[in-house]
């Protein structure tokens, strides 16, 4: 959801990744018993005799060379989640636990062979899981599924307005590798100079960083790494039943609509209505690591919308549109499943970028009127640091302090690559003029901190809400006779690249502080993982366009829904709602207000409560999609649901093992899939399943 994102709520859909493809989900536990929180506050007792390696030591050969692969791997996975339904989970788990696994082999291999010359320390293990996290955050932020691909002429076919050439940009990997390489470093330089006063001063939580940051610590415990052994193998075990599972799948699919993918598991009238299970293990685990009010949100959505909403409107064919129009087309019920869900996207990201920036300001305005009794910021009742600092936070805020990243390089390093931006993207994008690009990197580092700030107290990153603000302004800047959908869409893209990697680099320097990794090798390790990522994730990308013809089709296996709905977000700010079928504004007035009264109820009404309320965000994904991903999910938290009711410890050990294991198998099957589409090699047999009458039709016409 939002790479992504990006970076929510426990109780909410991101950005790096959810994830709408915009979000990312994560799983933080709040709950800490005493005995649990006194063993945090002696973490740093316990690895005190150890020695921190100097921080160029931190960022060794090996951690980079199982980045890389590390890195590939995750970014089919999310690149294949990106093209499907959109929703991506958080990887940081797997990426901490498979970067333990492949270096503390390396390592004993080289210990029982008397070769080894350094060990494997906790602060290697973050700048690896640091570097991995980055280069595949580039397939989220990079667009891939959503603007990026929404610029192509596939896409522009499936809408009727703005689909000429000055308005399509088809993919290339020179121009793509370009785009990204110029745009996704920015954000990085921009909260440099506010790395101190993000994690000392202000003393953010980051959930998410924390986190990972406790997670990476237990690892390097004897008993934590006992129980990462034991992950590690059963995320084998997991990860070759997915991947053989998805190539026993393959040998049915040799045509449309064959294959396990199309049983009509619920009936064939639910079927017609996308109700069925699709036996992917890839949303089997997604729908383990997600919240269970995720996945029942998205269940509530999709009965909704496919079993009442489009089955009634679909009935005024004729009335409400003509029955002229194709299944697909934006002016028949496609355009109600598209703008109704879009307004429901807007209504909860605008009510969570104002109850965010509220936060944001009610934080600084204390921050500032308490700075002489030095008071901090109101993020989960902390003490002040009037109060004794404990031994762990003194050790780490010393650590932290030592390793300084001089300023005049964060501003060198954002002028020089904003010049450079501004001089390459308007070549890249004849409709983005150079003023357009000055204006976003003007107010960029403000929003960059905004987001930063803001996931620092709640752990959302609204990456995919300032990018969707750059679409509509800009876009409208431009204008529709000047390319204003191209423009709108490249806008957003610079938007979200700046925001989300600011906020994901602040995320790290969190984890590095926590375990007492430098801030030089945290801000190192994210550069190169975003270099790798610039390269990676365009060529896995490739492989998706190059291998699978009917990628971006409506129906298809590689639908990408948001590329469409973010071309149509851009159409939306430039053309006006005039476009629009009949009686469609008026319906998404209705699920705009209504997105927006259902968050502030759940605000209202407390934690205790709220946890019964569906959210808006995730309703709205199968509004275009259909229930299938949903019910896939919902198996997912029913297997995870009876297995904590039966083994709530075995559960929480080893659950997001098995689901990490499920999503990395299935995802690592697309490449050799790939691999037999591009060499022209197709599945032996096509299942397809047939109503009775049709059936009859088929033998009688087989028979004659």
């Amino acid at each position: 959801m939002d790479h992504s994102e990006n970076r929510r709520d426990p109780n909410a859909p991101s950005d790096n990744g959810i994830s709408e493809q915009d979000f990312q989900y994560k799983k933080v536990d709040d709950k800490t018993d005493k005995k649990e929180e006194e063993n945090i506050e002696s973490i740093e007792k316990i690895f005190e005799s150890q020695e921190v390696p100097p921080w160029k030591n931190q960022l060794t050969f090996r951690a980079f060379v199982v980045s890389f692969v590390l890195g590939i791997l995750f970014t089919f996975i999310v690149m294949k989640l990106n093209l499907t339904t959109g929703i991506i989970p958080s990887l940081n788990v797997s990426a901490g636990l498979l970067g333990f696994f492949f270096v503390k082999t390396w390592t004993k291999f080289l210990e029982k062979s008397g070769l080894l010359k350094q060990p494997f320390t906790r602060q290697e293990n973050t700048v690896i899981q640091t570097c991995v996290v980055a280069t595949s955050g580039i397939a989220f932020s990079g667009g891939f599924g959503s603007y990026l691909f929404g610029m192509s002429d596939v896409i522009a076919k499936q809408s009727t307005e703005a689909n000429d050439g000055q308005n399509i940009k088809n993919p290339s990997l020179t121009w793509m590798i370009g785009f990204l390489f110029v745009v996704s470093f920015l954000g990085l330089f921009s909260v440099v100079p506010l790395r101190k006063i993000m994690i000392i001063d202000f003393k953010l939580t980051y959930p998410s960083g924390t986190a990972t940051a406790h997670l990476i610590n237990s690892f390097h415990t004897p008993q934590g790494a006992q129980l990462a052994k034991k992950q590690v193998r059963t995320l084998g075990k997991f990860f070759s039943f997915s991947f053989l599972w998805g190539f026993f799948q393959w040998f049915f699919t040799a045509g449309d609509g064959c294959g396990f993918v199309n049983f009509p598991t619920l009936g064939l009238k639910a079927y017609e209505n996308r109700f069925y299970f699709d036996f992917s293990a890839t949303y089997v685990g997604v729908g383990m690591i997600c919240p269970y009010l995720i996945n029942v949100s998205l269940l509530v959505g999709a009965i909704l919308s496919w079993g009442i909403m489009w089955p009634l409107i679909g009935s005024r064919k004729g009335d409400w549109y003509s029955a002229e129009y194709s299944s697909s087309s934006l002016h028949g019920l496609q355009g109600y499943k598209v703008f109704i869900a879009i307004a429901m996207i807007l209504g909860d990201g605008l009510y969570n970028f104002f109850k965010v920036l509220g936060h944001t300001i009610f934080g600084l305005y204390h921050q500032v009127r308490d700075k002489h009794s030095r008071s901090v910021l109101p993020v989960g009742g902390r003490s002040s640091p009037a109060d004794s600092l404990s031994y762990n936070d003194q050790r780490r805020t010393q650590l932290f302090l030592k390793d300084q990243i001089p300023i005049w390089v964060a501003v060198v390093g954002y002028i020089s690559i904003a010049v450079i931006s501004a001089a390459i993207l308007p070549h890249i994008f004849p409709p983005l003029k150079w003023y357009y690009i000055v204006i976003i990197y003007i107010f960029a580092p403000t929003l960059a901190f905004c987001n930063a700030y803001g996931c620092g107290l709640t752990d959302w990153s609204l990456a995919s809400t300032y990018g969707k603000l750059a679409i509509f302004v800009i876009g409208a800047w431009a204008g529709a006779s000047h390319g204003g959908v191209l423009a709108g869409l490249a806008a957003c893209g610079v938007m979200m690249n700046i925001v989300s990697t600011a906020s994901d680099l602040t995320q790290d320097f969190k984890t590095g502080y926590m375990t007492l990794a430098s801030p030089r090798s945290m801000f190192v390790s994210q550069i190169i993982g975003t270099a790798m990522g610039c390269v990676i994730s365009p060529c896995v990308f490739w492989i998706f366009y190059k291998a699978f013809h009917d990628l971006g089709v409506p129906g298809s296996n590689y639908s990408a829904p948001y590329a469409l709905v973010y071309r149509n977000m851009a159409i939306l700010g430039v053309e006006g709602p005039d476009f629009l079928p009949k009686n469609c504004l008026t319906l998404c007035c209705v699920f705009f207000i209504a997105a927006i009264a259902i968050n502030g109820i759940r605000d209202i009404v407390g934690k205790k409560w709220a946890r019964f309320i569906p959210l808006p965000m995730a309703m709205a994904i199968p509004f275009y999609l259909g229930a299938y991903f949903a019910i896939d999910m919902c198996i997912g938290s029913l297997i995870l649901f009876i297995w904590e009711k039966i083994d709530k410890k075995k559960a929480d050990a080893f659950g997001p093992a098995v689901a990490s294991g499920l999503i990395c198998g299935d995802g690592i099957w697309t490449l050799p899939s790939s691999i037999l589409a591009l060499a022209g090699v197709n599945p032996p047999i096509c299942m397809k399943f047939l109503s009775r009458k049709i059936n009859a039709k088929v033998d009688a016409f087989l028979t004659t």
